[in-house]
């Protein structure tokens, strides 16, 4: 089992910026691709972005594409999202996800854990 903590959620207002952090268990961090995904309330949960296991290649939804920024540090067993010029429409629980591959997908059932979530809340 792999266990994926997400923080860094909270309230911001409209233009702002937030950095979500996910933390993994163990030191095999390195042998999974990454993904963030949210869902917000009556939704299906959405791709957000994406990252290899390398970090190398990265991938980005288009409704936030310019805007976040996925990155990893295998080192700390870390990925983080970086959010700037946030929107109302970003509102939602942002989940973190492990692909067990060096490669990521863009749809959820591809992904083999899931953290618990964190919820973004944007105000106009």
């Amino acid at each position: 089992q792999v266990q994926l903590v997400e923080s860094g959620g909270g309230l911001v207002q409209a233009g702002g910026s937030l950095r979500l952090s996910c933390a993994a268990s163990g030191r095999t961090f390195s042998s999974y691709a990454m993904g963030w995904f949210r869902q917000a309330p009556g939704k299906e949960r959405e791709f957000v972005a994406a990252i290899s296991w390398s970090g190398g290649s990265t991938y980005y939804a288009d409704s936030v594409k310019g805007r976040f920024t996925i990155s990893r540090d295998n080192a700390k067993n870390t990925v983080y999202l970086q959010m700037n010029s946030l929107k109302p429409e970003d509102t939602a629980v942002y989940y973190c996800a492990a692909r067990v591959s060096s490669w990521y997908d863009v749809i959820p059932n591809e992904y083999d854990y899931w953290g618990q979530g964190t919820q973004v809340t944007v105000s106009s």
